[in-house]
């Protein structure tokens, strides 16, 4: 059996409910944008991720008022967007420190991952989400402040999740062989791409999905069923 040395996560819809972040973290982001970029437009990193949204998006010349429309738009899209996320981030900060919400946790996620860093496993987030709301989500977790269980954080600046070289990278980053390294999602494409690169995968498919029929990775209800 490969001993596995390292996990890696991804979030909505594996550690957490996707409804906290489409039905919470996307409207309190979207109502609040247009005036964030006004008022902090000047700021120098908010400066780089708007320019980086007309870039992306390939507005030549673009006032502030295009570019928050365009990102407007991009949020309903839910496009995964670097730039994007990164300002979502920096909106969702405040709600976090202002106690308007918490991040949602499956019930089983915090003690598992409590297990698992007690047995020396080193744990991983992967998220469409910037590293900076990566670590928000987790410090202003419902379980608390489980930062402290993560030994690093990607996100799409690593690359697509949909393709296999963003799993060397990561492997890289972590000085791990591939196949000691295992991959938790709840896409099966982010898993193909995964096993693709070497590492071995778990498909978290919880209620009420149902098990799909001859699944491509070994399927998990929740954290709890996962054996490493």
């Amino acid at each position: 059996m490969i001993e596995i040395r390292a996990i890696v996560t991804d979030i909505e819809g594996t550690t957490s409910s996707i409804d906290f972040v489409r039905d919470v973290l996307f409207p309190y982001a979207r109502k609040r944008l247009p005036a964030f970029v006004e008022t902090h437009g000047n700021q120098p990193e908010v400066q780089h991720w708007l320019h980086e949204a007309a870039s992306e998006a390939g507005l030549i010349e673009a006032d502030r008022q295009d570019v928050i429309e365009l990102l407007l738009r991009w949020i309903d899209e839910d496009r995964k967007s670097t730039a994007l996320k990164a300002l979502q981030g920096m909106i969702w900060k405040d709600g976090y420190t202002a106690g308007d919400y918490r991040a949602h946790l499956y019930p089983e996620v915090a003690a598992r991952l409590l297990d698992w860093r007690a047995e020396g496993l080193r744990l991983y987030v992967y998220s469409s989400g910037s590293v900076p709301a990566q670590q928000l989500f987790f410090q202003y977790s419902e379980a608390g402040d489980l930062t402290a269980l993560f030994a690093g954080y990607f996100d799409t600046e690593t690359g697509p999740k949909r393709e296999a070289e963003s799993y060397r990278r990561i492997a890289e980053a972590i000085d791990e062989q591939p196949r000691h390294i295992l991959f938790l999602s709840d896409i099966v494409e982010e898993l193909d791409a995964a096993q693709a690169a070497g590492f071995h995968t778990g498909w978290l498919v919880r209620e009420p999905q149902s098990s799909p029929e001859s699944p491509r990775h070994p399927v998990y209800r929740d954290f709890a069923a996962i054996t490493v």
